[in-house]
């Protein structure tokens, strides 16, 4: 996979966690994600994580939510505030947010969105076999 074709998954990725298709974005991302190496392994792995959260807290999956923001807020960790243009920070408070309604019992509008600041310049390293 060229860097064209790794950055045309990502944008596609952005485009439908921001439209709501948490689903969707989650098999768009996976598919990226499934050869990566580090440092872009837990970043591309922890918006999956975000995007699954999403869908579970939409089908009223809370346990399923909560698991998956807390592992995606924990992988997102050394990639705040921003990573390849992405600003991290703003979706990890969005999560946080998120994490703290649900398990208090309250509603929470999954509405938050990947800000990029510049375009994704693509993987970091080679692709896995």
């Amino acid at each position: 996979m060229n860097v064209k074709q790794q950055r045309a998954l990502f944008q596609e990725g952005v485009r439908l966690f921001n439209e709501g298709e948490f689903y969707d974005c989650h098999e768009v991302l996976e598919e990226l994600w499934t050869f990566t190496q580090q440092p872009d392994r837990w970043f591309l792995q922890a918006l999956i994580h975000f995007a699954v959260a999403c869908y579970h807290h939409e089908r009223g999956n809370r346990v399923g939510a909560t698991r998956q923001l807390r592992r995606g807020l924990l992988k997102f960790q050394g990639y705040l505030p921003q990573w390849d243009g992405v600003e991290t920070g703003l979706l990890a408070d969005h999560m946080e947010a998120g994490l703290e309604a649900i398990e208090a019992g309250r509603r929470w509008r999954p509405n938050g969105r990947v800000v990029q600041s510049e375009p994704w310049p693509g993987l970091r390293s080679p692709l896995r076999k």
